[in-house]
């Protein structure tokens, strides 16, 4: 039984580091590291017949070269809507069409540019560490109220605490690695 309750506040930490990371990973896919990628468009919505909707929902996206995308809406109507959001978006990119597709040129990365962006995703990467260590906290919370209640020993509360440490640190050097990655990919010219 003591096993059971100590194995579910395990496992619930892990998932939700997970969880925390996979959001960081989700988020570096979003940053555009100066070649085209079409999961550059995955936060776009589109005002579609007044319904906000997603924009891989409206058409399909490819990068037949390395600094270009190109939208093909499976309605043609969208195009002007589709140029409307991806104009208002974050992302600083002009399209054009052709009455058909969409096209987004993907312009070479300045350095300060590159930089600014090697920070914003340290920001990031920094705010899941905080999300990864509240994690740990909430779950050690749970071990030493599980203690106080005298459903666990002290040694068993510590032992415990001791793998969800671990966890932690595993979980912050895999963050670390996915940042080391998109700091290479962002500063590769």
């Amino acid at each position: 039984m003591i096993g059971i309750m100590i194995e579910e506040i395990y496992l619930e930490a892990e998932d939700s580091m997970n969880k925390v990371l996979s959001a960081l990973q989700k988020e570096f896919t979003a940053v555009r590291a100066g070649r085209a990628n079409p999961s550059l468009l995955d936060r776009i919505e589109v005002n579609y017949y007044d319904t906000m909707t997603p924009l891989k929902q409206l058409a399909g996206v490819s990068a037949p070269e390395p600094r270009l995308l190109v939208i093909q809406p499976w309605d043609k109507k969208s195009i002007t809507d589709i140029e409307k959001a991806i104009l208002k978006s974050d992302l600083g990119l002009t399209p054009s069409n052709d009455g058909i597709v969409i096209r987004l040129n993907i312009p070479q990365l300045t350095e300060e540019r590159r930089r600014e962006l090697v920070r914003y995703v340290r920001k990031k990467a920094e705010e899941s560490k905080v999300g990864i260590r509240n994690v740990r906290r909430e779950a050690n919370e749970d071990l030493k109220k599980l203690e106080k209640e005298s459903e666990i020993s002290e040694d068993d509360r510590r032992r415990s605490q001791d793998e969800i440490q671990e966890l932690t640190d595993h979980k912050i050097k895999e963050i670390d690695l996915v940042l080391e990655k998109k700091e290479l990919e962002i500063m590769e010219v």
